[in-house]
């Protein structure tokens, strides 16, 4: 899959497991986290998640607190 250097994401934190859903209408990439968003568990979780299924080291550039955020590759 190619992904763009940012793009946009939305988190559905709490799942019973995570995995990538694919992209809205709207082109924003949406995933399950597994994760409780507590004591930031679900970014970790996002974040662990796009090194092991797509290879790719990110950081979330924006929306730490939120379920929409904008990831950057690095």
């Amino acid at each position: 899959m190619d992904f763009p250097k940012t793009f946009p994401v939305s988190v559905k934190p709490n799942s019973t497991k995570t995995e990538y859903l694919g992209k809205d209408e709207k082109g924003k990439h949406k995933l399950n986290i597994k994760e409780k968003a507590v004591d930031n568990k679900a970014n970790i979780a996002l974040i662990k998640f796009f090194k092991k299924e797509f290879k790719l080291n990110i950081r979330i550039k924006s929306g730490l607190t939120s379920r929409e955020k904008i990831v950057e590759i690095v």
